[in-house]
């Protein structure tokens, strides 16, 4: 298929993942990054992210007709797209193109985000919605959406691999780790571990700790905002890697779990019913649901090299053998966009 792919395409971005694996599948594919029409002046960046509004809201629509025009693609896939105006998507569909939105956040959720205003508005006028939560799935038909696929989060396997041979405890030098954002109460959550004695490690945007961690931020923060490679190797030095859900989104699983167990990292992650279809507990990663039980099955496995080896093990087998990779999850979505050409009586050379 021709596929024109509009997105936040940097090295560091999970977007970009889904491109590349759109182009391992053989498709042929053209870009507009969203990062090139991003207001320079701060003020009207932040007017622009709020409202949707501005000359570079009109200059990327603009140059979608435009690109659809040269390229004629089979599809316009909008990975976390905010900028879309509905017009865009009417003319798009004159042209006989399938449109498919990509959003991993929640529209629909309770933690009601800035930015939204054209996004509602485009539901209905999406051939496709891919969303990764059951409880999207009903809320995207409720507001007319045309179709909806639930795929999940994914691991990128071009960066996200297992070391050969894998780590031991003897080069591991990360004890309980956490990467990421301080959604939620993750703050409160690790801070708590580390006055009862556990050797927390924190890594991630620095404008997410700074400030919640205080004092302690010098203790428990570390190496800064990592990516690549720095992020693989992080999690390669990690005795227990912890996964949380973020609540506030509605989370069944998240990203981080797929990465940590493609990596052959021991994963703790917080119990869901999307991660107890995915893993075997005790045997392919271990789960917790609350404190006390976070703190049990550190108190458990950080000792036990040999049951933390085993069980990172099995987790990687499981993430690599049951398509947990973005290949596997950007091909679901092709097959739907297949039939969904079939049905407009268009050929995909």
């Amino acid at each position: 298929m021709r596929v024109l792919y509009l997105g936040r395409l940097s090295q560091n971005d999970s977007a970009e993942y889904r491109r590349l694996a759109l182009l391992r599948e053989g498709h042929t594919v053209e870009s507009l990054n969203s990062l090139d029409y991003q207001s320079k002046t701060p003020l009207l960046r932040k007017l622009q992210f709020r409202a949707q509004i501005g000359p570079m809201v009109s200059r990327m629509n603009r140059d979608i007709l435009q690109a659809a025009e040269r390229f004629q693609p089979h599809v316009v896939w909008a990975d976390k797209l905010l900028w879309m105006r509905p017009e865009t998507l009417v003319w798009l569909r004159k042209m006989g193109i399938v449109t498919v939105s990509y959003m991993i956040d929640n529209f629909f959720g309770p933690r009601r985000d800035p930015g939204w205003r054209l996004y509602a508005k485009t539901i209905p006028l999406y051939d496709l919605h891919c969303t990764q939560r059951d409880v999207n799935v009903r809320s995207y038909f409720d507001a007319g959406a045309r179709d909806v696929i639930k795929v999940q989060t994914a691991f990128e396997p071009t960066l996200q691999f297992p070391h050969d041979p894998p780590f031991t405890d003897a080069q591991r030098d990360r004890g309980v780790s956490f990467i990421g954002t301080s959604y939620d109460d993750r703050v409160q959550t690790l801070t708590r571990l580390h006055a009862d004695g556990v050797p927390v490690v924190i890594s991630g945007g620095p404008q997410h700790w700074e400030k919640p961690l205080g004092s302690l931020f010098p203790t428990l923060y570390r190496e800064g905002e990592i990516f690549r490679q720095q992020y693989r190797e992080a999690i390669w030095r990690s005795k227990i890697n912890l996964s949380f859900l973020t609540h506030s989104n509605q989370d069944e699983f998240v990203h981080k779990s797929f990465e940590i167990a493609a990596c052959g990292g021991f994963l703790l992650a917080e119990r869901s019913q999307g991660h107890a279809e995915r893993f075997i507990e005790d045997e392919e990663a271990v789960f917790f649901e609350g404190y006390d039980e976070l703190l049990a099955k550190i108190q458990r496995y950080l000792p036990d090299e040999a049951a933390r080896n085993r069980i990172a093990l099995a987790g990687m087998k499981r993430a690599w053998s049951s398509g947990y990779d973005n290949d596997t999850q950007v091909r679901r979505i092709v097959t739907r966009v297949e039939e969904i050409l079939e049905g407009k009586g268009r050929t995909t050379v």
